[in-house]
């Protein structure tokens, strides 16, 4: 089997006497969309705010692409080709959709030097287009992005997250607010990217129906540890996930 893209081996992280995450591991595989769930207080963003560097755990490391990236900042994973979206939107609703996405890849791009003498976008208009009309949003290239609905500013967050190449995206509840049919949208545009593009995603999400149909392969945390993992079907019919859903 091939390197995994993602490693997590023994992440442990305590609020003093609360383990929010006790002795988590698990793997993710190249192309993969990893469904990570649970109940209120079960440690997931816990867990995500560890492997993205906005926490120190206690314990464990992470390692992408057999690197060791614990206590790395964000910025830093992404320049190793780890890209996220936010529970909270990240968009800036007074810069047009356009402009939004070209900052998300200028903040990546060259050094300080070239972003204050080179070109005014960075030469990222192209790309930034590419990815406007791949995620629907041409109509709305021009437009301030808080004058969209949740659900479009959920599909530029999306493409902001992109515009890197990343290899691996992290997605901390993306279908959160967002209406049936952009949820709709999202989800089909994130499974044609994962097709045409080999990326891996690893999703954090409570909306159970969107997740089954999303993901390849779900793990369930409850209480700061895994309980079950395996294809969407498996979780479903899985007792121990039923009883801490009911629990929860």
């Amino acid at each position: 089997m091939t390197q995994p893209v993602l490693s997590i081996r023994n992440i442990t992280k305590s609020f003093g006497a609360i383990r929010a995450v006790d002795g988590v591991s698990f793997d993710v595989h190249r192309g993969e969309i990893l469904g990570l769930i649970g109940p209120n207080g079960s440690g997931k963003s816990t867990l995500f705010n560890c492997l993205l560097g906005q926490l120190r755990p206690d314990a464990g490391h992470v390692e992408v692409n057999g690197r060791d990236v614990s206590g790395m900042r964000a910025s830093q994973l992404n320049r190793l080709g780890v890209g996220r979206t936010f529970q909270q939107l990240s968009v800036f609703p007074k810069m047009s959709v356009l402009d939004n996405i070209i900052l998300a890849g200028q903040e990546h791009r060259g050094t300080m030097v070239s972003r204050l003498f080179g070109a005014p976008d960075a030469g990222l208009t192209e790309e930034a287009d590419r990815l406007i009309g791949f995620f629907r949003l041409t109509h709305l290239r021009d437009t301030l992005a808080g004058s969209l609905s949740y659900g479009q500013q959920k599909l530029v967050d999306a493409a902001m997250a992109f515009m890197a190449g990343p290899s691996l995206v992290l997605l901390d509840e993306p279908a959160g607010g967002v209406n049936l049919t952009m949820l709709a949208d999202l989800k089909e545009r994130l499974t044609t990217y994962n097709a045409e593009h080999g990326t891996t995603f690893v999703v954090i999400e409570h909306n159970m129906e969107f997740v089954m149909s999303l993901c390849t392969r779900i793990i369930v945390l409850a209480e700061g540890a895994v309980i079950a993992e395996g294809a969407p079907a498996e979780i479903r019919a899985n007792q121990a996930v039923i009883d801490a859903y009911l629990g929860g």
